[in-house]
């Protein structure tokens, strides 16, 4: 899952004078700080703070909206069917979505 949108990283480049953005994985970002000759990965701190400032990414969004449509419905399934399986199924669902939004630390 991406955690970053690749415009706020952008963005925040073009601001510090970083050049050549490089997408490495999802979350990991290289760039050529200001006068250098190698690309550094962008560092944590900064990605934390443009998380912290913009906020979910269209992913993160597109995955709770799902878990919370997904429990809605496998509660009224559950009431429907007098059975507890659909209840677990989202459950097993929204546990995974739930780590899927954990933030890695580098």
């Amino acid at each position: 899952m991406k955690h970053y949108c690749d415009q706020w990283i952008e963005e925040w480049c073009q601001d510090n004078g970083w050049t050549d953005l490089y997408v490495e994985t999802h979350n990991t970002y290289w760039a050529f700080p200001p006068g250098a000759v190698m690309p550094e990965p962008i560092p944590p701190a900064v990605l934390r703070v443009i998380k912290t400032k913009k906020g979910w990414s269209v992913q993160e969004r597109w995955w709770s909206l799902t878990a919370i449509l997904g429990t809605v419905i496998s509660g009224i399934l559950t009431y429907w069917l007098k059975c507890p399986m659909p209840l677990v199924f989202a459950f097993a669902f929204n546990a995974v979505t739930v780590a899927q939004m954990e933030v890695e630390e580098c």
